[in-house]
């Protein structure tokens, strides 16, 4: 087992330089332009005075030159931030500010994304910018360094000081409190998911890898590592290439994927509209996917298409690190309601089904679902409530609790049962609720509001809702809600579903009734019956 990720890639260097490790658009590397050039990049920061520990933030959509920038921050002895890109500048702000980077490494179409966001933060003059590609012609902010100047730097191989146990990255998910949480991942933690993954799926230096989620989504440090480990063959799924099924089909086909692994909403998307032929993708060995259900009607067309590839249910929590339970189908469904498990625990891992007294529950029976083991986060970064409040030790063992409700069947297999909190996946993301109401909360024109997430049939897995009462003095759209939110949050936060109302509806002890809000969208397309009057008289449906 390697001691650090970027072992991987130093190790098929010197086995097999002049393979080919990143496909990306019309631009290969081969392991030893990857490693070369990653090591140039770790000499560059260190002699910038970078040291073991530091962040280093990246803001770039999926590149050659991105996947050579986590390399080398890990080669510095520092610890990779991946920023979204497509995220508003104020966002980005919040996980800077928490992250406190000494550089920001960027590349693309950022450069206005990233003028916006250092003229919000303080960090400015602590924080240096290195543009991974050539120096942009003109910018809002000084660059430090471009490609250019890391020509300049050693390729020699860099020696480290960070171990095992070291962060090897900080992954920003919702917070409730508005306040994005940076999960800490250990080198230690994705090795042992990487090297279970690479024996049980057989990955091997044949393989061709699809890497379709974007950097800041921890699904792609399994297509990161799982391809470079086995020294197989990634091909970086460009991002505009989702809104278009029929172009997502040809790149499997035209690349001749053998692995292709995303979020289910992304399968479903590409079944609606039917751009899957009989025997389709002949080369492709595995489908797998994580992050969200996906429905049953969903596999069985994929299932029936592709007999000849094997479909593996992949579960787990980003605190949990990619995936803790699988579950490989040994057959299609026979019905649109058969349930799919999450499985059992990927190797070193633990599932725990408990109730409120954390006492096992029985077959059968729904409780609260727990997990321990080797890909357990130490925690959330600087946040030691938030740490205490989900990390909790049972016995001698340190669990994570997920939110999410699970049971095990008769067949010993876990099966999940949705949340228990106010935290959603829609489209592959994870989402806290509450943070779409902390930034609805600035909002001058709001008196009030709630948000809420019913399930859907759609590709986006759940559909986010908000209903709202405007100020006496304000008149307000869901257009105008629309606009603010999307300056503060990504677009797949911003609810797709309003509702106006006089009052929101309470319960009994004087809290958002949050269940009548559900029925309400759900019924919203029928005639308004008199039993929903408690909901306001003055609605505003869109």
């Amino acid at each position: 087992m390697k001691s650090l990720l970027q072992d991987y890639v130093s190790a098929q260097a010197q086995r097999r330089s002049e393979a080919t490790a990143v496909v990306a658009d019309d631009q290969t590397l081969t392991y030893g332009e990857l490693d070369s050039g990653s090591n140039q990049l770790a000499r560059l920061l260190r002699e910038s005075g970078c040291s073991r520990g530091d962040r280093i933030a990246l803001l770039a959509p999926k590149s050659a030159a991105a996947i050579v920038a986590t390399l080398g921050i890990y080669k510095s002895d520092c610890i990779y931030v991946p920023l979204d890109s497509t995220s508003p500048a104020p966002r980005l702000v919040k996980m800077i500010e928490s992250a406190e980077p000494k550089w920001i490494l960027a590349a693309g179409p950022v450069a206005q994304l990233l003028g916006d966001m250092l003229a919000s933060t303080t960090l400015r003059a602590r924080m240096r910018v290195g543009w991974l590609e050539p120096r942009p012609i003109s910018s809002c902010f000084p660059i430090d360094f471009d490609r250019n100047d890391l020509l300049n730097h050693s390729a020699a191989p860099v020696n480290y000081r960070n171990q095992t146990h070291d962060a090897a990255h900080l992954l920003f998910t919702s917070g409730s409190t508005g306040i994005p949480k940076g999960v800490i991942i250990t080198h230690g933690n994705v090795i042992h998911f990487i090297e279970w993954a690479i024996e049980y799926f057989g990955i091997n230096s044949t393989d061709r890898q699809s890497c379709h989620p974007p950097l800041h989504f921890d699904l792609s440090v399994f297509d990161i590592f799982g391809t470079l480990a086995a020294g197989a063959t990634l091909y970086l799924v460009p991002p505009d290439l989702s809104l278009f099924p029929n172009k997502l089909a040809d790149f499997i086909r035209g690349n001749a994927l053998t692995q292709w692994f995303s979020v289910p909403s992304l399968l479903t998307y590409m079944a609606n509209l039917d751009v899957v032929r009989p025997n389709d993708f002949p080369c492709l060995k595995r489908l797998l996917w994580c992050g969200e259900v996906l429905p049953t009607r969903t596999l069985i067309y994929w299932m029936q298409r592709l007999p000849h590839v094997i479909f593996t249910n992949l579960y787990g929590p980003t605190e949990a690190t990619i995936a803790s339970s699988y579950y490989t189908l040994p057959a299609a469904p026979k019905t649109e309601t058969q349930p799919i498990p999450i499985g059992s625990p990927c190797g070193g891992e633990t599932l725990h089904v408990l109730d409120a007294d954390l006492h096992p529950v029985p077959r059968g029976i729904q409780g609260d679902l727990y997990i321990g083991g080797v890909g357990l986060s130490p925690g959330y970064w600087r946040n030691a409530e938030a740490t205490d409040a989900v990390f909790v030790t049972i016995g001698n063992e340190r669990l994570y609790r997920t939110g999410d409700l699970a049971s095990i069947g008769t067949d010993g297999q876990v099966y999940f049962h949705g949340r228990s909190d106010s935290q959603v996946k829609t489209r592959g993301h994870r989402v806290e609720l509450g943070e779409i109401e902390a930034a609805l909360d600035c909002s001058s024109r709001l008196q009030s509001c709630a948000v809420v997430a019913i399930p859907s049939s759609g590709f986006e897995g759940n559909t986010i809702c908000c209903a709202y009462v405007a100020k006496p003095d304000q008149t307000v759209t869901p257009a105008t809600l629309r606009k603010e939110l999307a300056g503060n949050l990504p677009a797949y936060m911003v609810p797709t579903e309003w509702l106006e109302l006089s009052s929101l509806p309470k319960n009994a002890n004087g809290k958002v009734d949050r269940a009548a809000l559900k029925n309400e969208f759900r019924n919203r397309s029928k005639p308004p019956a008199p039993q929903h009057a408690a909901l306001g008289s003055a609605e505003q449906r869109v």
